[in-house]
């Protein structure tokens, strides 16, 4: 070989060398949230390579209802990808405590989020996270603008202007006053008791109370909720018995009811279906002046495969996913899933924009029954849902409830013993 094609073959090595060093890291993202692809593909993903050459990002999600199993058999071949999308509280937390998820207590982006908003995905003692929050959704009611306008009421900010609405648009008779059933059990507990609840029992206050055994389920704050759901019945329409949640959405998006109780989770869904204009009301306070509580509850988080090749750009990615970029950006592709963080973001969407707003109104906390609560037999949450129902039927009343209740969980739950 002469020396200049020596010389030649050796340059070629070394750029092929350099090429391959160069290579770009690729992360892939395990999610169950399909509905969201082309999001990430159109807008999270461009954002983040934008900012971060080198790093590429491939979000590969399964259905929501196979993720789980899914997930775990990835996990347990080894084939699973570098970030876990994290859903709150037992699920993740049982990744965490098999190994499968990696400690990320101490990423530069984890001072970006509450210790509520954390409470979603740490240990039962708070020391370690094992995912980034990433969005949460926010309780409430959402009602008929037209409706309200044409009734001259005004959004309650009061349980006695709650009820004097109530009343007035039943009156009316031109709408139903509130659209939700009882036929499908856990709206009468995610949209009822745990939607009004936080403003009796005081958000995380009594959450941590009841979690230490210093509030039971048959003191005054948690009985008092179900005295309001007794009343809601008279309210929600003939039929409401064998109303599904598909019909509850129908009812009102179809302009026949003036209020639904709900989250922010509808908002994507009624803003393609009403044709009317919508506005949203925060729990109304027992009293006027009182300070006021939202269940600003974890929803959506994402954490680091314990076993992933790529940690230190699996950090990165995740740090990211804490910053205020991120959070703009998450939050207007998807308008009633709120961002964490606790950076202020804007939203484009105004009726998102007016559940948000609440967080620099009123106090947040969590449903009551998704941390350590529901591990046992009978689990609180499903017991909380038939327990809501009873009382909305009159089948129950509010103190039986609260008895039957505080006995499943004494049955198990040693602070409550």
């Amino acid at each position: 070989m002469t020396k200049s094609k020596f010389i030649g073959a050796m340059l070629a090595t070394t750029f092929i060398a350099g090429t391959a060093n160069a290579q770009d890291v690729t992360l892939t993202i395990e999610s169950w949230r399909n509905d969201d692809l082309a999001i990430w593909q159109n807008e999270i993903i461009p954002a983040f390579e934008a900012a971060h050459p080198g790093i590429k990002l491939n979000f590969t999600p399964s259905a929501p209802a196979e993720y789980n199993a899914v997930l775990n058999s990835k996990l347990d071949a080894g084939s699973a990808g570098d970030i876990i999308t994290c859903r709150p509280f037992d699920a993740s937390l049982a990744l965490f405590e098999a190994g499968h998820l990696a400690d990320i207590t101490d990423i530069e982006g984890m001072a970006n989020f509450s210790p509520v908003a954390k409470s979603g995905w740490s240990t039962d003692d708070a020391s370690v996270q094992f995912c980034v929050p990433m969005a949460s959704v926010i309780h409430g009611f959402i009602y008929n603008k037209e409706a309200f306008d044409e009734l001259g009421i005004a959004e309650p900010t009061t349980e006695a202007e709650f009820f004097a609405a109530l009343d007035k648009i039943k009156e009316d008779g031109s709408y139903i006053p509130m659209a939700m059933g009882t036929n499908d059990q856990w709206e009468a507990a995610t949209m009822g008791y745990n939607n009004i609840g936080p403003n009796y029992w005081k958000g995380e206050e009594g959450r941590l109370a009841l979690l230490s055994g210093e509030q039971k389920l048959t003191d005054e704050p948690w009985v008092a909720p179900y005295r309001q759901l007794a009343k809601w019945g008279a309210y929600l329409g003939d039929g409401f018995e064998a109303q599904t949640y598909p019909d509850s959405q129908n009812i009102f998006t179809l302009g026949r009811a003036a209020i639904y109780p709900t989250g922010s989770w509808e908002i994507s869904g009624f803003n393609g279906l009403a044709d009317f204009e919508m506005g949203a009301f925060y729990p109304p306070v027992q009293n006027a002046g009182d300070t006021c509580y939202i269940s600003d509850h974890t929803d959506i988080g994402i954490g680091m495969n314990a076993a992933t090749a790529n940690p230190e750009a699996a950090k990165t990615f995740l740090n990211w996913v804490g910053s205020p970029e991120f959070a703009t950006i998450f939050a207007n592709a998807l308008p009633g899933f709120f961002p964490l963080s606790s950076t202020p973001v804007t939203l484009e969407d105004p009726l998102a924009q007016e559940f948000i707003s609440w967080r620099g109104e009123c106090e947040s906390s969590i449903r009551s029954t998704y941390q350590i609560l529901s591990r046992g037999t009978p689990n609180l949450e499903n017991d909380t849902w038939n327990a809501s129902v009873a009382v909305i039927k009159g089948e129950e009343s509010p103190e039986d409830a609260g008895k039957r209740l505080q006995e499943g969980l004494a049955s198990w739950y040693d602070p409550q013993k």
